[in-house]
C-alpha cells in the first residue's frame, strides 16, 4: 500500500501509459486491462455510470443555483466524463451548469486520446472540445472550459492524493479505473475515506466492481452499497450513496481558511459589483458572467487604463529553484493563461503564443534556472533548457546569453484590447466612476461614489490594483505601489526585431505595427505615471544587455537608441510582500488579530473559531507584473467560490492565495498589524 501525505506531490511531468490496440480500442500494458469494452463501451458507460447515478432524472430535475458536481477515478480516455456530458446535454434546463472532475495518474497522449475517442463518431463534436484544450501531462489541476455551462477539471497525479487536497464537494461519483485485482494500489481505504470527505449528503455512486475490498472499504467510509443489474457478462455490480459525508478535518490546522458561505440552493440572479476594470477585474466580469450573474464593473477612467493598458504584454513566468507554493501557483495560471486566451480570440488579434526565450543574464541565473529543470522535470511543450547557439536560433535574434528557458506555448498579448473584449460579453455593464467607500446592508452592499451616487449589489469584488486598501474594509490589507514604464521605438523596415518574447531583466515582444515595445521598468514604491528619460534610459540599457544584436542593427541603420526618440507609457502596478497575489474573500482584520490572538505566543495553540469575513467581499489584486499568468486563474478562484464550484487549484494553494495569509503571520510573528 502507497504511503500517503498531505504534502503536494513533487511538480513534474507524469508518465503516460504504454499501450496496445486491438480494433480502436487501447489496453494498458502496465494494468494487463482496458479502457473500455469495443464496441459497445459506450452502451456499458451509460448503464453502470450514468444510469446506476440516476442522471437523467437528477439533470431533468436540476434546479440548484450551482453546478451539478461528479467525480470520477480515472479519466482514461474520458468515455464517461463525455457520455455524461452528452446526457446533461439532452436532459438538464438550458440554465443549468455541470462541473465534471476526474483523476488521472497515467494521462494519455493527445495523439492516443484521439485514437481512441475515434471509436464513437456520435461523440465526435464533445472529442472535439476536449481534445482542443488536452492539458500537458503535469500533475496538478487543469479546468478546461468545454462550453460556457460545462467545466472539466482534470487532477493529474495519484487519486487519492488528489482527492485529499480537492477543494469542492461531489454529487456523484464515477468509481472507475482498472480493476482491483490489476490495480489495487488505488482501492485502499484512503481512497473511498477522500470521497466520503468531498461528498455532498445524498451524494451517490456507482462502480462496475463488485469486489471484496471495494464494498469494505465503501462501507467503513459511511457508504451505503448494494448490488444492482451489471452490463453484459457482468451479472452484478455496485451502487449507493452517502447521506451524511464526515466532517472535513483539514480545517483544524488552519480554521482561518473556512471559506464563507456563499450560493443560495434555489436558483437566484445575483448582482456582483466589480471594482476596477484591468485584467484582474475584467476577467472576475467575464468568469461570473458565463456563471449567469449580472455583472456591473465599476472604473474611475476606462477598461485598462492602468497597468493592464499597455500594447503588448508577455505571459511568462520566473518559477523558484526548489518547488514552493508560489511557483505551483504561476504554473499553473500559466498553463491555464494559455488555454484560456486561446478561447477568447480564435484568430489571434489578441494572443500571439509565438514562445517565450526567457534568458540567463548572469552565471547565478543560469545555475538556478539549470538546478529549476533539474528538479522539475516537465514536458518540453511547457518549458526547456536551452544553450546558445540553440538559443538564438530559438528567439530568431541572436542572444548573447549562454543558458535560457524556451516556454514555446507562452507569447503575447493586447492587454487593453483584452479587457475590451472580456466587458463586450452578455452579462456586464460598464459604469464610469470612482467608488470611494463601501457600505455594508442587510442584504448586500452599497458603493458610495465620489459623485454622490450609490449602487446597490448582492457581492463586490475589489480589483483596483494599488487602490484596493483604499476601502476600509480592507485598509489592512498590504500592497506596494511598482512603477513600471515602457518604451516604444519604431523599427526601420531592415531591422528585425525578435520573433519570440525574449524576457531576462526586462521583455522584449516581437514588433507590433512595425512598433517595437520593450521594458518594463520596476521602481518600487512609486506611484505616479508620468512617462520620465530615466526610465527610457533603464529600458535602453536593459535591452542593451538582453539584446545587443538588436542595438547594433538599430546603430547600423542609423537610429539613435536615446530616450528622446522613444515613446512609453507608465502605469502602477501592485504587489504583495511575498510577491503572491491576493484572491479569495476579505478577513474581517480585527476579529482574526482577536480570535487567533494565542498564535503570538505559541504557533500551536489554533482556536477552533473558523475565520469571519465580511459577507460577500472578495479582492483579486497584488498580480504585480504578471498579471497574464495569474489574475485569470485567480477569477476562476473567486467565481468558483461565489458559486459553490469545485475549486481550480489545491486546497493548499488556495488558501496560499487568501488574502488573511498575511494576519496570520503578522500574529505569529508578535506584531500589531500584518
Amino acid at each position: 500500500m502507497t504511503q500517503r501525505s498531505n504534502a503536494l506531490p513533487p511538480l513534474a511531468a507524469l508518465t503516460t501509459p504504454t499501450l496496445t490496440w486491438n480494433e480502436g480500442a487501447p489496453h494498458a500494458t502496465a494494468f494487463d486491462d482496458i479502457y473500455f469494452t469495443r464496441g459497445d463501451g459506450r452502451a456499458e458507460t451509460e448503464h453502470v455510470f450514468l444510469g446506476a447515478n440516476h442522471l437523467p432524472e437528477r439533470f431533468a430535475a436540476w434546479e440548484a443555483a450551482r453546478s451539478f458536481v461528479i467525480g470520477e477515478t480515472g479519466f482514461g480516455t474520458g468515455l464517461n466524463m463525455l457520455c455524461a456530458w452528452a446526457c446533461f446535454e439532452q436532459h438538464a434546463p438550458s440554465s443549468a451548469r455541470l462541473h465534471l472532475l476526474s483523476t488521472e495518474k497515467f494521462p494519455l497522449e493527445l495523439a492516443a486520446l484521439e485514437q481512441a475517442l475515434a471509436s464513437w463518431p456520435s461523440l465526435a463534436t464533445y472529442t472535439q472540445a476536449l481534445c482542443a484544450q488536452w492539458p500537458a501531462a503535469v500533475s496538478g489541476i487543469h479546468r478546461l472550459h468545454l462550453t460556457d455551462r460545462v467545466t472539466l477539471d482534470l487532477h493529474f497525479g495519484d487519486t487519492t492524493d488528489r482527492l485529499e487536497q480537492l477543494d469542492g464537494q461531489v454529487d456523484a461519483w464515477f468509481l472507475d479505473g482498472f480493476a482491483p485485482s490489476k490495480n489495487p494500489d488505488m482501492w485502499q481505504p484512503e481512497l473511498f475515506n477522500a470521497m466520503a470527505a468531498r461528498s455532498r449528503p445524498g451524494a451517490t455512486f456507482a462502480t462496475f466492481t463488485c469486489a471484496g475490498i471495494v464494498k469494505r472499504g465503501l462501507k467503513a467510509a459511511g457508504f451505503n452499497w448494494k448490488k444492482v443489474p451489471g452490463y453484459g457478462r457482468k451479472r452484478e455490480m455496485l451502487a449507493g450513496s452517502i447521506e451524511t459525508p464526515p466532517i472535513d478535518q483539514r480545517r483544524q490546522s488552519t480554521p482561518w481558511f473556512t471559506p464563507p458561505t456563499v450560493a443560495a440552493e434555489k436558483r437566484v440572479a445575483m448582482h456582483v459589483a466589480i471594482v476596477g476594470a484591468g485584467l484582474a477585474g475584467s476577467s472576475v466580469a467575464a468568469a461570473l458572467a458565463k456563471r449567469g450573474m449580472k455583472v456591473t464593473i465599476v472604473e474611475r477612467e476606462a477598461p485598462g487604463a492602468g497597468g493592464s493598458g499597455n500594447r503588448q504584454g508577455a505571459l511568462y513566468v520566473k518559477l523558484a529553484a526548489e518547488t514552493n507554493h508560489q511557483s505551483r501557483v504561476y504554473l499553473a495560471g500559466l498553463l491555464y493563461s494559455q488555454r484560456w486566451l486561446t478561447q477568447q480570440h480564435a484568430n489571434q488579434t489578441l494572443w500571439h503564443p509565438c514562445g517565450v526565450v526567457q534568458l540567463a543574464s548572469s552565471d547565478k541565473e543560469a545555475r538556478r534556472q539549470q538546478r529549476f529543470i533539474e528538479q522539475h522535470p516537465l514536458p518540453p511543450e511547457v518549458v526547456t533548457g536551452m544553450e546558445n547557439p540553440a538559443l538564438t536560433e530559438t528567439a530568431a535574434i541572436t542572444v548573447s546569453a549562454p543558458h535560457g528557458l524556451y516556454y514555446p506555448q507562452s507569447g503575447w498579448v493586447r492587454p487593453k484590447a483584452l479587457c475590451e473584449h472580456l466587458l463586450s460579453q452578455p452579462g456586464i455593464s460598464l459604469q464610469q466612476g470612482d467608488v470611494c467607500s463601501l457600505t455594508q446592508l442587510e442584504n448586500g452592499w452599497q458603493l458610495n461614489l465620489a459623485d454622490g451616487s450609490t449602487l446597490g449589489a448582492d457581492q463586490v469584488v475589489i480589483a483596483s490594483a494599488h487602490l484596493a486598501n483604499r476601502f476600509a474594509q480592507t485598509a489592512e490589507l498590504p500592497l506596494q505601489s511598482v512603477r513600471g514604464q515602457i518604451s516604444e521605438l519604431t523599427l526601420p523596415d531592415e531591422v528585425a526585431g525578435p520573433k519570440r518574447v525574449v524576457c531576462a531583466g526586462g521583455y522584449v515582444a516581437p514588433a507590433l505595427d512595425g512598433v517595437l515595445t520593450f521594458g518594463a521598468s520596476f521602481v518600487p514604491n512609486n506611484a505616479t505615471t508620468d512617462v520620465t528619460d530615466d526610465d527610457h534610459q533603464r529600458n535602453i540599457d536593459e535591452l542593451r544587455q538582453t539584446l545587443p544584436a538588436l542595438i547594433e542593427s538599430l546603430e547600423q541603420a542609423g537610429i539613435e537608441l536615446s530616450p528622446e526618440n522613444l515613446k512609453g507609457r507608465a502605469a502602477v502596478r501592485a504587489a504583495s510582500p511575498d510577491k503572491t497575489p491576493y484572491a479569495g474573500p476579505a478577513p474581517v482584520a480585527e476579529a482574526w488579530r482577536a480570535d487567533y490572538s494565542l498564535l503570538s505566543k505559541d504557533a500551536t495553540r489554533v482556536a477552533e473559531i473558523p475565520g469571519r469575513h465580511h459577507p460577500g467581499l472578495w479582492v483579486s489584486t497584488a498580480h504585480g507584473s504578471r498579471g497574464l499568468a495569474s489574475a485569470p486563474l485567480c477569477a476562476e478562484v473567486i467565481a468558483s467560490r461565489i458559486c459553490d464550484e469545485p475549486m481550480p487549484l489545491e486546497a493548499p494553494l488556495v488558501d496560499h492565495l487568501h488574502p488573511g495569509r498575511r494576519i496570520i503571520s503578522g500574529i505569529i510573528r508578535g506584531e500589531n498589524r500584518y
